[in-house]
């Protein structure tokens, strides 16, 4: 599969070869999905913590007798229905949100939303990254140059000086190819891929 190749300044430099087992794969939804659920669970940390009856404080002594009072029977004030009593199925810090993934199926659902995103010319192939200096203001004008409203940007391995200077420009993210994502790539209209980083890709 041919693609154009762009300078800096978005003129076209040449074209490339792109694998086509990552470019041209199968759209595949349901695979997608999956491991977009998956990645989403694996980010979610527990925070959220309630106690149970048997946590909250005090509530070991009978409140009345069983029989007698004419009042409902009761047997702890800590029981979920009163007052300052402990929470009903509530969530806990033990919870465990993790999901197992396969690394082949990861690689295809990546493969799938790159194929999709290059079929609807969402992808762009840059010859040279690198920057003179690492700084934000030099790489904010070298996407001045591409009209686009959100990027994801995968530099080749050696490129990390990018990595600073992408770092506080909105709606920029910078990934190296070994940690592509279906998240990211979802989340970004664009994805720009430096020429080298292409041959990086799993």
């Amino acid at each position: 599969m041919k693609m154009d190749v762009y300078d800096k300044q978005n003129k076209k430099a040449g074209t490339i070869d792109l694998p086509e087992k990552i470019f041209k794969a199968k759209w595949n939804p349901a695979l997608v999905h999956q491991v977009l659920v998956a990645e989403n669970a694996n980010r979610r940390s527990p925070w959220a913590n309630v106690k149970g009856r048997g946590e909250v404080r005090g509530g070991g002594r009978k409140p009345w007798q069983q029989k007698g009072t004419g009042r409902a029977r009761h047997g702890s004030i800590r029981s979920p229905i009163w007052v300052g009593g402990g929470v009903t199925h509530g969530p806990t810090a033990e919870k465990i949100y993790a999901k197992k993934i396969n690394k082949k199926m990861k690689q295809a659902a990546v493969h799938a939303v790159l194929s999709r995103k290059a079929g609807e010319g969402e992808i762009r192939i840059i010859d040279d990254l690198k920057l003179s200096e690492p700084k934000t203001k030099i790489f904010a004008g070298v996407l001045k140059n591409f009209s686009t409203s959100s990027v994801l940007v995968v530099p080749g391995k050696e490129n990390k000086g990018i990595v600073r200077a992408a770092r506080n420009i909105p709606k920029v993210k910078v990934t190296l190819p070994d940690s592509l994502n279906v998240s990211d790539c979802l989340t970004y209209k664009n994805i720009f891929f430096e020429k080298e980083a292409v041959k990086e890709i799993r």
